[in-house]
């Protein structure tokens, strides 16, 4: 089992969650330069609004002004992970695994399987089923339905098979924030999330439970 240490940030911003998420990531590289076996963290939280564009990301996909933005209390940030453009907001549970993905025998191809796995997962306790799609990270419902929506997106950043950033699933989150952009550069697809799809308020605390236990299922971990 692999030791990782398991921590709710609570509702922090987005720069503090990525400083905090910085510190740990360069101590795990530090660790596998000196040839030391390092622990791994998994870190969930919620963010006040925020757009994040991603390193390949275009600005053209944020539909908004700066000044718009500021007027309704909305952060942006162009971030080191990879992916387009995404929101992350109150409701919507944040998950920062920075993990060495050598100790987990994963590749970062594999590594995003597993995560969107915890995902799918997940949503089987209730009774939601849902997939991947073709030439889309993320977790998605009805992908060869009539109206193919994403309920997670996924977006990373891996160093030398260290790595940081991660989920953005779903749970409460008002959807109103996606018209302000074209989610992870699609245009043709929609969002939506968890208390959409069953029409009530869920726990965030029973999925981040949940989400927990399925990491353990398929990761190995074993937390401290």
């Amino acid at each position: 089992m692999k030791k990782t240490n398991y921590k709710d940030l609570g509702n922090i911003s987005y720069k503090e969650a990525w400083d905090y998420q910085e510190n740990l990531f360069n101590g795990l590289l530090q660790a596998k330069r000196d040839e030391v076996i390092s622990k791994n963290y998994l870190l969930f939280c919620e963010h006040p609004p925020v757009f994040t564009l991603g390193k390949s990301g275009a600005e053209s996909n944020l539909l908004m002004s700066q000044e718009f933005l500021h007027q309704k209390g909305i952060e942006y940030y162009k971030s080191n992970r990879g992916g387009d453009i995404t929101f992350h907001g109150p409701g919507q549970i944040v998950g920062y695994p920075i993990l060495d993905l050598e100790q987990f025998e994963l590749g970062v191809k594999q590594y995003i399987y597993a995560l969107e796995e915890v995902i799918i997962k997940t949503l089987q306790d209730y009774t939601i089923d849902s997939e991947r799609l073709e030439g889309s990270t993320g977790v998605w419902l009805d992908t060869k339905g009539p109206n193919p929506r994403k309920i997670c997106a996924i977006g990373v950043k891996a160093s030398r098979y260290i790595t940081m950033h991660g989920f953005a699933f779903n749970i409460n989150t008002d959807l109103n924030y996606y018209s302000y952009i074209n989610p992870c550069g699609i245009t043709d697809k929609t969002v939506t999330s968890l208390q959409n799809e069953l029409g009530k308020s869920i726990d965030l605390d029973e999925v981040k439970t949940k989400l927990k236990n399925y990491f353990v299922e398929v990761f190995g971990m074993h937390y401290n």
